[in-house]
């Protein structure tokens, strides 16, 4: 088959579409004909040569796929060859064949077209796992999501709106902001002529920034507040008002997807698949595209990824 492999650390450019061994359907795993494969920042930090993938994952990049199921190993459960899926993985979306735990595996949502449900996985047990099973975000509370325009915020943004909750995002541009109205936030807040701890209080914050954002995000905080961080474009080092959190019984969680074992995935995705792909289906969260690349110029995706313009998930397409 083949994938895209980074050559050397380095920007767009060391992405080559090249000849390698096919996966095979282990013990528990299944092979899938790989459709398309999402873009994320995690692809851009392993190109670059910061974010290695963990033991036994592929060394290509991608977290995540839709496609065709083309071979199950041993004890796979729920999924046989010709069903249309979509999974989250440790890596190895960027190729035309990708082997994973049959765990992270779910059935494409209702009315997703195929190519399109590779924009799903990653941002759905992302915003899942964070905002509802951690941070228990309730009906009728606020939730403010930086870096709305992303993925994960176009997807945040949808989810807690149609689970009944207020929605403030924050991005960089009018037509990101509109957008984001669009999708349903209430508030929307530009950040480079705004600051979003005067404006407003929520009750749970789900953070990309990190280290440059977090006494902002303890100020913008309601009393029993949560603060989730799952990025660090800000950096990750700050120092924290402890005074504050204290007064404010709030509670600040760092968390990470990719690395977790295969058994939290597991209940990650079941849940995702009970709870959210009902919502896909009906209509009431969509999958927000923003471009479709041939998967041999996955260099051309990275650019637009680099570049900030996007609104909602790229995706390479074979």
């Amino acid at each position: 088959m083949r994938a895209i492999e980074i050559v050397r650390p380095g920007g767009p450019e060391v992405l080559e579409w090249r000849e390698v061994p096919d996966p095979r359907a282990e013990q528990g795993q299944v092979v899938i004909d790989v459709a398309a494969a999402g873009v994320n920042r995690a692809d851009v930090l392993q190109r670059k040569g910061f974010y290695d993938p963990p033991p036994g994952a592929p060394p290509y990049p991608g977290l995540e796929v839709s496609g065709v199921v083309a071979e199950v190993g041993a004890g796979v459960p729920g999924f046989a060859p010709g069903d249309q899926v979509c999974a989250l993985l440790a890596g190895g979306g960027y190729a035309e064949r990708v082997a994973v735990p049959w765990e992270q595996v779910m059935p494409v949502p209702e009315g997703v077209p195929l190519v399109d449900a590779a924009a799903l996985p990653e941002v759905a047990c992302t915003v899942w796992s964070n905002v509802f099973m951690l941070a228990r975000l309730r009906k009728g509370e606020t939730l403010l999501v930086h870096g709305g325009a992303s993925g994960i915020g176009t997807f945040a943004v949808q989810l807690a709106k149609a689970l009944g909750s207020q929605v403030v995002a924050t991005a960089g541009s009018e037509a990101k902001l509109r957008r984001l109205r669009e999708l349903g936030a209430d508030e929307t807040i530009n950040y480079r002529e705004q600051d979003f701890s005067e404006l407003v209080r929520a009750d749970v914050i789900l953070d990309i920034i990190g280290g440059s954002y977090l006494a902002g995000n303890l100020k913008a905080l309601n009393p029993g507040g949560r603060l989730v961080i799952i990025a660090l474009q800000g950096g990750a080092r700050a120092e924290i008002d402890l005074g504050v959190l204290l007064t404010k019984r709030a509670s600040v969680h760092g968390t990470t997807l990719r690395a977790r074992p295969v058994e939290e995935k597991g209940v990650i995705v079941r849940s995702v698949a009970d709870n959210v792909w009902p919502l896909v289906g009906a209509g009431a969260v969509r999958p927000v595209v923003y471009a479709r690349v041939p998967m041999s110029d996955a260099a051309e995706a990275h650019r637009m990824l680099d570049s900030g313009e996007h609104i909602g998930k790229i995706l390479l397409v074979r």
